[in-house]
């Protein structure tokens, strides 16, 4: 009798077995049937761990194997009541097939979950894409994980060959960034930067999650590791230059824009630049040259001519101070310090009535352009001016 309760106990558990395999199979057959809210009911009764009858399905890979494409059509279906059954079909997708892979010691169910995590990218990229148009940044980036994730699964990767879609990592980047999640939006944009991709725009990415965490040593470094990599790029030596102009720290941004100007000898914006510099450190010549080389590859550089003008007008407010300061006694002296300090405003006018001839709703150069009239006795521009600035709000 022994023996034959063996057997019945035997018998027992395969017919379990089969029972369960074939609540999987039932499963299919709903979803291949399109009725979705029978499939995923039935599916996920052979994972229940409360069932007593789910042990052998819970543990035999082909049931997630088959939960997995069942959820992949959750998500693929256009009718809304069943897209209501998961909040995120994909996701459940994806670990089922992970779930599936760990479960199959014997390599029985690897290539069929193989070609299925091949249209899961699809839907996975298609949903990210969708995501990200419509703001809905942290499901982008989520979405974007589980591409790579998948992209670095054994079972996944082609033989011999390391799967690195540089692509979904700029992006993954991206949708981490627009989400200010600014930490993993610096982890995948350095990944994509170890494969170069997109070349110097990434460090560009880079540092400029950097200083939305406030981090402008970070964004620093990462741009002057930029620059080792592509020592030609123009807008990673600016933001180096930026850096250091907001910092006060002269000399540093000089030689950068010095580097700059040797890459790129045409560009005013340099030239300007290097004159706000020489501005800085009183180098009245040096700046006068630096704008005018400015105002040469850009014949309507507002600022350029505005600068120059100011630094004239400057010039004269300190004459002045110098022809103030002669005692009273000396009017002629007087006399002599205050021309020299008209010769510095005559020279601001041209240029301060250039600015206002590019930009003739700036209120800075009219108020400037007002003082310079008064000051040097040229009442009808003055009066001119006025009317102007009265149409100024």
């Amino acid at each position: 009798m022994r023996r034959t309760t063996i057997l019945f106990v035997l018998l027992f558990a395969v017919t379990c077995a089969f029972a369960q395999k074939g609540k999987v199979t039932s499963a299919l057959n709903y979803k291949d049937a399109g009725k979705l809210d029978k499939a995923v009911e039935s599916i996920e009764e052979t994972i229940d761990p409360k069932n007593p009858k789910s042990e052998n399905s819970i543990s035999w890979s082909g049931t997630w194997e088959a939960r997995g494409s069942i959820y992949q059509a959750v998500y693929a279906s256009k009718d809304e009541n069943y897209k209501k059954l998961s909040e995120d079909p994909l996701t459940v997708a994806f670990e089922s097939y992970q779930k599936a892979l760990q479960l199959d010691d014997k390599d029985r169910f690897t290539k069929s979950v193989k070609i299925k995590l091949t249209l899961l990218v699809v839907d996975l990229t298609n949903q990210a894409i969708a995501a990200f148009n419509e703001e809905k940044f942290e499901k982008a980036m989520k979405s974007f994980e589980e591409i790579l994730a998948i992209n670095q699964m054994p079972a996944y990767k082609t033989e011999g060959t390391n799967t690195v879609d540089t692509v979904i990592m700029y992006n993954a980047g991206l949708a981490a960034f627009s989400a200010k999640n600014y930490d993993k939006a610096i982890e995948y944009y350095k990944q994509a930067a170890k494969y170069k991709y997109n070349g110097a725009k990434t460090y560009k990415a880079i540092s400029d999650s950097y200083f939305q965490k406030k981090d402008t040593l970070g964004a620093l470094h990462t741009l002057q590791n930029g620059l080792k990599e592509y020592s030609d790029n123009g807008p990673l030596l600016v933001e180096v230059i930026n850096i250091y102009l907001h910092a006060n720290k002269v000399d540093s941004a000089m030689n950068y824009l010095k580097i700059a100007i040797e890459k790129d000898p045409k560009n005013s914006s340099y030239y300007f630049a290097l004159g706000t510099l020489y501005d800085k450190l009183q180098k009245i010549d040096e700046a006068t040259s630096s704008y005018l080389k400015a105002i040469e590859f850009k014949e309507d550089y507002f600022d350029a001519y505005y600068n120059l003008g100011a630094l004239y007008y400057n010039k004269g407010v300190k004459q002045i101070d110098v022809a103030n300061a002669v005692p009273s006694n000396q009017p002629d002296k007087y006399e002599i310090e205050k021309n020299k300090a008209d010769v510095e405003f005559k020279k601001a006018i041209p240029y301060m009535e250039k600015a206002h001839e590019i930009n003739p709703k700036d209120k800075f150069t009219m108020e400037s352009l007002k003082t310079l009239y008064y000051r040097l006795k040229m009442l009808d521009k003055h009066a001119e001016i006025i009317e102007q600035l009265k149409n100024i709000q």
